[in-house]
């Protein structure tokens, strides 16, 4: 073992051994990997409604849509990279990319964009919107009370009236 520059002994685990020595990246390179891979992979993914579905590549004015059909239901996710920054331009392209898949007229789309979702008329109307509850039938869950100051704190399982 040599002297270091005031004479010091260089042995094992001394200061300027630690100092000239690099970090390994490796592990942390193979982490932030993954996390990409992982992220990336949800960025053309469908709707639990629509999982199992080939999606038709259709192309509009710029923008490129995967497009799947279930019923009278279709549901538009823009792959391309583009500037969007608001959904009514991408709205229109997505309502032209559903109708040309599924042959049918866009009543309604809503979304945001990077995935838009329509309502088809195929000739016998439109599918009815989903009923928005209004009622609850609600019970207090035992066990739930938490006492605070001038009153008491429940939890509640409730199902629609």
């Amino acid at each position: 073992m040599g002297a270091g520059p005031r004479g010091q002994s260089r042995g094992r685990g001394s200061v300027s051994d630690k100092l000239t020595k690099r970090p390994q990246r490796g592990g942390m390179v193979r982490w932030v990997f993954a996390a990409l891979v992982l992220v990336l992979m949800g960025c053309n993914t469908p709707g639990p409604s629509y999982r199992g579905i080939a999606p038709t590549r259709v192309s509009v004015a710029g923008s490129t849509f995967d497009v799947r059909q279930r019923g009278l239901w279709a549901e538009a996710i823009r792959v391309n990279p583009q500037y969007a920054p608001r959904f009514g331009p991408i709205r229109d392209r997505a309502a032209t990319a559903m109708a040309r898949v599924s042959g049918c007229e866009v009543v309604s789309v809503s979304g945001d964009q990077a995935l838009a979702t329509g309502r088809l008329d195929c000739g016998a109307g439109p599918p009815p919107k989903p009923a928005r509850v209004t009622a609850f039938d609600c019970i207090p869950v035992r066990g739930s009370e938490i006492r605070e100051i001038g009153q008491i704190r429940v939890d509640l399982d409730c199902d629609p009236a």
